[in-house]
């Protein structure tokens, strides 16, 4: 703008000059000044042409500024909306946590509270691992034999349960024994029954406890997700003492 306010500002100086020669055309003008005159207009004629230029010049970039905005304001609307309507079941970096809010098991419902969470104490122990969901490029890695009818959705909505039900259990494990009450002290004891000296250090659910923490059916659609779960590297087995132990990997 500085340009444009500059050659204003000259085309005006000159515009005045010339009409102050204008103003003594009543009298006899020199040859000397009419040269001059002639120059004058001569030079304000090219500053027009000149403004003219800048005038031009600055239209365009107002234009290009204009739909460099129209396309921020798209882009905006655009990751907004995506914003808004993330899936629930995309696949996310987890930050471990001793704690989760209650996921929806495949029917929708939501899982049982949290266990005497009013006598949860913090603790500087590890803190309970999750799975983390399957990937698209993974779900369709798995070949079509062990998938069959199910969907990503579905595999996924099943990793929510089993990390439900590993939440649950741990947080009663972690607990002392005198804050409990007698079936949560039952649990608790049958979770220690069911370790091993392979899921020392690993966390680990059964059957038993994703049908009762997470309040999933465990069916065959079930256990064929697992299996697909084990392909993509997320569970590992554990059998021994009749029951089949599902680690975290």
């Amino acid at each position: 703008m500085s340009d444009l306010e500059d050659v204003s500002r000259h085309i005006n100086e000159r515009t005045s000059s010339l009409r102050r020669m204008l103003d003594l055309s009543v009298a006899e003008i020199p040859q000397n000044m009419m040269k001059k005159f002639a120059q004058e207009v001569f030079a304000l004629d090219g500053l027009l042409d000149e403004f003219e230029k800048c005038v031009g010049q600055q239209k365009e970039q107002i234009k290009c500024l204009k739909e460099v905005e129209r396309s921020l304001q798209k882009d905006l609307e655009d990751v907004q909306h995506l914003n808004d309507n993330i899936p629930v079941h995309m696949p996310r970096r987890r930050q471990p946590t001793c704690g989760s809010e209650p996921a929806l098991n495949q029917y929708g419902a939501a899982g049982p509270e949290s266990v005497q969470q009013e006598h949860v104490k913090k603790t500087s122990r590890n803190p309970i691992k999750e799975m983390e969901n399957v990937t698209m490029p993974e779900f369709e890695n798995i070949p079509q034999y062990m998938k069959g009818r199910t969907t990503y959705h579905q595999l996924n909505v099943v990793v929510e349960a089993v990390n439900k039900a590993v939440m649950e259990k741990y947080k009663i494990l972690r607990q002392k024994a005198k804050t409990l009450n007698n079936n949560t002290r039952q649990l608790q004891q049958r979770f220690k029954d069911q370790e091993t000296k392979d899921t020392k250090g690993h966390f680990f659910v059964v059957e038993t406890d994703i049908q009762e923490l997470a309040q999933v059916k465990v069916d065959k659609l079930f256990h064929a997700t697992l299996n697909m779960l084990r392909h993509c590297q997320r569970l590992r087995e554990v059998r021994g003492g009749g029951v089949t132990r599902y680690m975290l990997a």
